[in-house]
């Protein structure tokens, strides 16, 4: 693990930070040294306001990492039942917002800074009835690697969970959500689902790896092979 970039100097900015992945994400790097800024709606920042967006880094001043994992309840449906306006609102937050959040933060990333989105594995999994969230990470992960391009030498990279074991699920039952997750370990080629700590990992791991730009980092458990 490469970790000589961090010192008492070093600041690292979690966006969606309070809870599930990102929380996982912010954990971890306490542990490391400098500081580590966690936002969220929580905490007063909507993706969705895009002046919101600039203010906010524009007051923080220098960073050194940017680590995006909020995101939005996409509308799932077939082709004739999905509500546009409602997968509208979903690509406000989580396409365009991160966009504008990675626009804004580039302005202010110090030499060696890192820029590591979060899309999913429906990106590349064709689903029935899953093309807005579809939709939403394949465009981020295409536009992650242009972006790994034009802000060159800031790394730019994307990782791509698959099912994890969140509060993004926590307005089911948990008998459902139990049998949703049991059903994952039988058959994810891991045997397992994902634990929040389990895709943290591979934030780090991006920035971590001074060789990596323009990458997806695929922790899923084998979705895209299973």
């Amino acid at each position: 693990m490469n970790t000589h970039q961090f010192n008492d100097r070093t600041v690292s900015v979690v966006v969606g930070g309070h809870t599930g992945i990102g929380r996982a994400v912010a954990q971890a790097l306490a542990e490391r040294p400098g500081r580590v800024e966690v936002v969220s709606r929580r905490n007063g920042l909507d993706l969705a306001d895009e002046r919101a967006i600039a203010t906010y880094f524009e007051r923080l001043g220098p960073i050194d990492h940017l680590v995006i994992t909020a995101g939005s309840a996409a509308p799932g449906g077939k082709l004739g039942e999905v509500d546009i306006d409602a997968a509208k609102a979903a690509f406000d937050i989580k396409f365009w917002g991160t966009v504008t959040a990675a626009r804004e933060a580039a302005k202010h990333l110090r030499s060696g800074g890192t820029i590591t989105l979060t899309s999913g594995f429906l990106s590349r999994r064709a689903t029935a009835g899953t093309y807005v969230k579809t939709a939403m990470n394949a465009a981020l992960e295409a536009v992650a690697k242009v972006l790994a391009k034009e802000l060159a030498p800031l790394r730019v990279n994307v990782v791509s969970p698959g099912l994890t074991d969140t509060e993004a699920y926590a307005a089911m039952s948990h008998e459902a959500r139990h049998a949703m997750l049991e059903s994952a370990a039988t058959h994810l080629p891991a045997r397992r689902h994902g634990r929040a700590k389990d895709v943290a990992n591979g934030y780090l791991y991006a920035i971590d790896n001074p060789f990596m730009t323009g990458a997806i980092i695929d922790i899923d458990g084998g979705a895209q092979i299973g």
